[in-house]
Parts: C-alpha cells; structure tokens; sequence
C-alpha cells in the first residue's frame, strides 16, 4: 500500500529509489536542496547527464542516474517562481509532483524523496506549496491504486515539519 510520510532529514540522507531535484529549467547546478544532490551525486556525473537533456519546461521533470547518491536516480522537477498565484503557478506546481512519479513509475521505483519544491528561493508561500504537494501525491496514488508507492518529504526545518503534518492531517482521506 502506498504511503505519504513527511520527516525531518536531509534529502540525501533519505534511502530512497529516486529523490526529487528542486530544479531550474536549464537543469544547471543551483543552490540549497539542488546544490547539495549535486554535491553527494556527483558533480561532473551529474551536470553531464543534465547537460545531455539540456532544458525542461516549468511543470514537468525529467529524470537521471543517482551516480554517488544512495537513490539509483535523480528525478528533477522544475518548479514555479511565485508571482502571487495568478500565471499558472498551483498548476504548475501540483504538475511538477505527478511528473516527477510519473518518472519514478516509468523507472520502477517504488519509493521517492521529495523537498518541498518552490518554497525556497521560488518564493511559493510555503502553506501553499504543502497544499499543492500532498494535493497531487494523493491524487497519484488514487490514479494508480496497483501501483505501490511510498513518498517521503525531506524537509530541514521543525515549523515546516509541523506545518506540514498539520495540513496532511486535515486531509479528509487521511494520508
């Protein structure tokens, strides 16, 4: 049966088939959550396996080898830049989350790590991006009820920890 957990660790800390870059379009080495899963994947690895796919629009992801990550893979989404919700942001970042299993799916993982994506230097409100978020991960589940799943979220910080469980647990199915 799939799962939603939601836990305080480093993304690349998480023993996971895949993990969730919080990418830009041109899918070059950034900072924060980006930055570090190039560190621990590799740099040169990784920045070569990018360079090969060269772009991917906001909304959707594409997907690497892990190189010196624990995961075997690096899913990266490519996430919204807050402009006060009114050019497609939620739907692009609600896409963002079911891309990226889609490619998880597609790669036969069966468990995949997720920062919470655009709520760093994007700027989403990050009430909203939890909302998007555990919105579309149970949405997928339902979508793909034989397929088993298990979705971490790796976050750094108490308050968004809490935050999120909060808002997971006013969900009406309980994931």
């Amino acid at each position: 049966m799939s799962s939603i957990d939601i836990r305080l660790i480093g993304i690349t800390d998480l023993d996971t088939d895949c993990i969730v870059n919080a990418a830009n379009s041109r899918l070059a080495m950034g900072s924060g959550v980006c930055g570090a899963i190039f560190r621990y994947a590799g740099i040169r690895k990784l920045t070569e396996a990018c360079d090969a796919i060269g772009y991917c629009p906001t909304g959707k992801a594409v997907i690497t080898p892990g190189f010196d990550l624990k995961a075997k893979y690096v899913v990266h989404a490519v996430g919204p830049v807050w402009h006060g919700g009114m050019n497609h942001e939620p739907e692009d970042l609600y896409s963002c989350y079911k891309e990226s299993l889609d490619r998880a799916k597609e790669n036969e993982c069966h468990s995949i790590g997720f920062p919470l994506i655009s709520s760093g230097i994007f700027g989403y409100p990050k009430a909203k991006a939890w909302e998007a978020a555990l919105s579309a991960c149970r949405d997928w589940i339902n979508e793909n009820p034989d397929y088993n799943m298990d979705i971490v979220f790796a976050v750094l910080d108490k308050d968004i920890l809490e935050m999120g469980k909060n808002i997971q647990g006013m969900s009406k199915t309980g994931w």
